[in-house]
């Protein structure tokens, strides 16, 4: 009884379902001398459904042509070390974070810019690419750049600071709307919500303490040796091979030489390591 109860009202369901697309001239037309009036159920939930799936279709697709651009698929890169911690993201910009930093990227950028968020103490080497400025955002300000280095404190503990290195970054308060140019050998910090820029002497910043106690994880070959001569005028690291330059590896290096990382790097994964003038040559 209860079976026959829940079909009738089932039947009741479809059937005002039915008048209603039928009365807004949504269903298809049939021959009224055959099936006006002897229409059977299925036949009308056939009709209604036909319709309801037009409907969810055409709905998908709308929304699937409104948002051509894919939500880009973020990363979080966190270093609780007290070694630093390299990063190369896809574009090729290197990323080095000191203790208690962390990086928020996606995992591919998407056409117009690059960019990034972090917190804490990082310095950047970024990668030049026309068209597509790279961004990043901190609780303060937001910084814009094509093609440069600079170091970037941004933490709790300590007013906003930046030093270039080289190139030009724009700086802007996201509070004011105040905003600023940045050039090799100036810093910029917040002073009572205000940006100001000063001069200081290049050699007296301390680049070098970023890579002093670094660290790689599973990161290529080319990745790992593109940093660390980052920190070296003198002596570089080159591999003979594209090949070798797809090796995989997780290190840690701490204060050492060109000549010591060089060797270390020939170790773990049994190279040959000579050198040759103002380089160290790794091959198998």
């Amino acid at each position: 009884m209860k079976t026959d109860i829940y079909k009738i009202k089932t039947d009741k369901a479809w059937n005002r379902l039915y008048n209603r697309l039928d009365n807004d001239h949504l269903l298809a037309k049939v021959d009224e001398g055959r099936h006006t009036r002897t229409l059977s159920s299925w036949k009308r939930y056939g009709a209604v459904a036909a319709v309801l799936i037009g409907i969810v279709c055409g709905t998908a697709m709308y929304w699937a042509l409104s948002f051509k651009e894919p939500v880009p698929n973020l990363l979080t890169q966190e270093n609780l070390s007290a070694f630093t911690l390299a990063t190369t993201l896809e574009d090729g910009s290197v990323v080095l974070l000191a203790e208690e930093t962390s990086l928020l990227y996606p995992e591919h950028f998407i056409a117009d810019k690059r960019e990034v968020s972090m917190e804490g103490n990082a310095f950047f080497d970024i990668a030049k690419k026309q068209g597509q400025p790279f961004l990043i955002n901190t609780e303060e300000v937001k910084i814009e750049v094509l093609g440069t280095a600079f170091s970037v404190q941004s933490n709790e503990n300590a007013p906003f600071r930046l030093s270039v290195q080289r190139g030009t970054v724009r700086v802007s308060l996201k509070k004011g709307n105040q905003e600023c140019y940045v050039k090799a050998g100036e810093t910029v910090t917040v002073q009572s919500q205000k940006l100001v820029v000063q001069s200081v002497d290049k050699e007296s910043e301390d680049w070098n303490r970023f890579f002093k106690h670094i660290r790689f994880k599973d990161e290529t070959l080319a990745n790992i040796l593109k940093v660390m001569n980052l920190s070296s005028d003198s002596l570089r690291i080159l591999v003979d091979s594209p090949a070798l330059e797809e090796r995989r590896l997780t290190v840690e290096f701490s204060d050492e030489s060109p000549e010591v990382i060089a060797n270390l790097i020939a170790n773990a994964l049994n190279l040959k390591c000579i050198r040759q003038d103002n380089a160290y040559y790794l091959s198998e």
